[in-house]
């Protein structure tokens, strides 16, 4: 899984490697992904008329840790699913074979865009850059395939990881106010679309 390198003043580092995760061995398989927040981004919005709208998303900060877990939903993230044709995983895995990082990546052919349909770090291993570099691997496949950008999908109560796509060069490309339910702005759980672009500088200031 990882070896130990050295560093200034004789520190230990680790480097993970990141292998790939064959369809037919991996297909199915569990991603125990619990997101864990002490803020949300409030999305206000005043109605659309003629003369337009006004929309604001700011961060606040919340009383009780907004917690969800895989139990949660319907539909539990795992590799592979059926409808992600032609996707790709990778990951980092311990001494045993078990799976302690991954990110799968999917093109949407029609618009020449790839999407991040998967991205995990067991908490234990947080912090080590594990999480920059398999972006980095999802930015190689997209530039191997000519994809003239790379988007995903995550929420407004999970701002730990919007933090991260943010510091990897992603910027805001939209939102969903009711993908999960009809009640999304007042669950504080809003569908928050970002991009990473190649071909033009961020719009973000």
């Amino acid at each position: 899984m990882a070896d130990k390198r050295k560093s200034g003043e004789g520190m230990q580092e680790m480097r993970f490697d990141i292998v790939p995760l064959p369809k037919e061995q991996w297909k199915g398989t569990a991603i125990p992904l619990t997101t864990r927040s002490d803020s949300y981004y409030d999305l206000e919005m005043s109605p659309l008329n003629r003369e337009g709208c006004t929309i604001t998303m700011v961060r606040r900060p919340v009383e009780k840790e907004i917690v969800h877990t895989p139990e949660e939903y319907d539909f539990p993230d795992s590799l592979y699913k059926d409808h992600w044709e032609g996707a790709e995983a990778y990951g980092v895995l311990n001494d045993v074979g078990r799976l302690m990082a991954c990110i799968e990546v999917c093109p949407e052919e029609w618009s020449n865009r790839l999407m991040v349909t998967e991205l995990w770090v067991r908490d234990e291993l947080r912090g080590n850059g594990i999480g920059r570099r398999l972006m980095d691997k999802a930015k190689e496949v997209a530039i191997r395939q000519k994809r003239r950008a790379i988007i995903l999908e995550t929420q407004s109560c999970n701002t730990n990881a919007i933090g991260f796509y943010l510091h990897q060069g992603f910027e805001l490309i939209g939102f969903d106010t009711c993908c999960y339910t009809n009640d999304d702005i007042g669950r504080r759980e809003v569908r928050i679309n970002l991009g990473y672009f190649f071909h033009r500088e961020p719009r973000r200031r």
